[in-house]
């Protein structure tokens, strides 16, 4: 009878932690909107009564209603919005997907192998500390303003961080587990293929977030100086033309878009880590 009432108090008490988690997880949705609400809230009345001027804030009415338009609508900068995206995308995804083949094998390989590390540290070093913006003189030099030259600019912008998370998230590997394997016989390669690159799965994909990151503001810097199209080329012509609406909308835009590539990043390192819930 005892057995019987103790195991409904722990059913009740599991019940009663796994309600809490879900209201927990409501309450901070709710104050994540709330947020949201609270900021459009008060940017739409400092235009409205006039705390701030039109001409330096737009409304968010005006943004909404000029992205209606710039759907069909090529002026001021020359495209449609649409073929601005398109044009960012192109640059973000062919530097963004460069550096991550590139960088992420490579910081792996330097993080376990020392002869690696020690041929290519020192440029690698060099080559960290320069930022990605300086790199846009030079590639015009070599590459005109195509999309190759863009690409090469966000390629940089994303390539440090990749190198970086994988070679710090390889070089925390437990030695505990390393010795088991090598004491069961595996080879080098194998413990660094089975142990070694899972381990260092974790901070490789913070470093892909962060990259992410990079690569969206080194792409939009490098439209506004070298380019004839996309969202960073679209915000330029709204500076030069005094519109507000036009470069809030390409900031709102390039928001949305970074959100969606994180959550879709998020949706690929919970599949591919998927095995941490089960520790």
């Amino acid at each position: 009878m005892e057995q019987t009432k103790q195991r409904m108090t722990d059913q009740e008490r599991i019940t009663m932690v796994g309600n809490r988690a879900r209201h927990d997880k409501y309450f901070y949705i709710m104050l994540q909107i709330i947020g949201v609400l609270g900021f459009l809230i008060i940017w739409q009345a400092a235009v409205i009564w006039g705390w701030v001027d039109s001409k330096i804030l737009s409304s968010q009415t005006s943004v909404i209603q000029l992205f209606l338009v710039k759907l069909g609508d090529i002026a001021p900068d020359g495209a449609t919005l649409g073929t601005n995206i398109l044009s960012s995308l192109k640059v973000a995804l062919s530097g963004f997907g460069l550096a991550i083949l590139i960088g992420v094998p490579l910081g792996l390989l330097m993080g376990w192998y020392k002869g690696i590390d020690s041929f290519v540290r020192p440029i690698f070093e060099i080559v960290r500390p320069i930022p990605p913006v300086s790199w846009i003189p030079l590639t015009i030099v070599w590459m005109g303003i195509g999309l190759k030259a863009k690409a090469f600019i966000v390629f940089f912008a994303a390539f440090v961080p990749c190198v970086i998370n994988a070679y710090t998230g390889i070089r925390q590997t437990s030695q505990v587990l390393i010795n088991v394997a090598r004491t069961c016989g595996a080879s080098n390669f194998t413990v660094f293929c089975k142990i070694g690159i899972p381990s260092a799965m974790s901070m490789t994909f913070a470093g892909i977030r962060v990259a992410l990151g990079n690569a969206w503001a080194t792409l939009v810097a490098a439209e506004m100086l070298a380019a004839s199209s996309g969202l960073g080329y679209m915000i330029l012509m709204g500076r030069q033309f005094a519109r507000p609406d036009i470069i809030i909308l390409g900031i709102v835009v390039i928001g949305v878009i970074g959100v969606v590539f994180t959550s879709i990043l998020g949706l690929v390192e919970n599949k591919v880590l998927g095995w941490r819930k089960l520790g």
